[in-house]
């Protein structure tokens, strides 16, 4: 995590102007069961940037959206292409691709996780606020979704606090955080978790595939909104990131939203320098 951190610095610095491109003569798959707006331009810039070819194939194309096994198109991509960027909903499924084809393969976001977006958040915040480690971030709202996941596994990595502020039944499961380590504390409490924080931090309350719960889940989370209030509660330089698409009003209030613009966009960014980043280490 670290290396592929410095290496963001300077692939951003840069861009346009790099002296390699390590995936020159190189094809890409682009795997996506899940629609993406930012998963899936920046890693087709990025390929494109560092000297490779991006082939998206949306699960609705190819055979895997009527049935194929995974394996078996894991085991005919893997003679045809370098690499694979993966888009979809259980984690086994990335894995089980990863095993067949023999391919680096990247996990681009699955139910369960979404490492290079919790890439692109540290490396933003690390950019604006300096070394993450010792500081305190609070995720408020659905805190058993994947970012909440991610965040987790990175705490003990990277050496912060993590608050996680969520209703009962959308808190982490115990033998999660038990596993990830660190110093992670979990309440339903918002108030407390935002308090001297200095990163609050929200995610949609109805991800994609869970649009049944929808009633369900916009009731329970009323009131782990980030706003003014709870920006107040935190530390004075404390940043507010979002991993997008924001749907305002429900996990962000409008204001709060454009008053930290800045930084969300630029954590939008940072997708596509992170994402070159971990090409780059896995062709090394």
């Amino acid at each position: 995590m670290q290396r592929i951190l410095a290496d963001t610095v300077t692939l951003k610095k840069e861009r346009g102007r790099h002296s390699k491109e390590p995936l020159a003569g190189q094809v890409w798959a682009l795997l996506f069961s899940k629609s993406s707006t930012r998963t899936r331009v920046s890693f087709e810039v990025g390929i494109h940037e560092l000297g490779g070819f991006p082939m998206f194939l949306p699960a609705s194309e190819i055979q895997l959206g009527r049935g194929e096994p995974i394996k078996d198109t894991a085991r005919v991509l893997g003679r045809m292409v370098h690499g694979a960027v993966f888009r979809t909903f259980a984690q086994a499924d990335v894995e089980e691709f990863a095993r067949y084809s023999g391919l680096p393969t990247i996990n681009a976001l699955t139910d369960q996780e979404h490492p290079c977006q919790i890439l692109a958040d540290i490396f933003t915040f690390q950019e604006k606020r300096g070394p993450i480690k010792g500081k305190v971030v609070a995720f408020i709202g659905d805190g058993a979704g994947n970012m909440a996941n991610s965040w987790i596994f990175a705490a003990a990595k990277t050496g912060f606090e993590l608050r996680i502020a969520a209703p009962r039944a959308f808190q982490p499961a115990p033998g999660l955080v038990q596993r990830a380590g660190g110093k992670i504390v979990v309440t339903g409490d918002v108030n407390a978790a935002a308090k001297g924080a200095d990163l609050l931090y929200t995610d949609v309350w109805v991800s994609m595939g869970k649009e049944a719960e929808s009633a369900r889940r916009l009731e329970q989370m009323r009131g782990y909104q980030i706003n003014a209030g709870l920006v107040a509660l935190a530390n004075p330089k404390a940043l507010v990131m979002h991993c997008l698409p924001a749907y305002r009003g429900k996990e962000i209030d409008d204001a709060t939203f454009e008053a930290n613009a800045q930084t969300i966009f630029d954590e939008a960014e940072n997708r596509l320098h992170v994402q070159k980043a971990i090409l780059c280490w896995l062709v090394a």
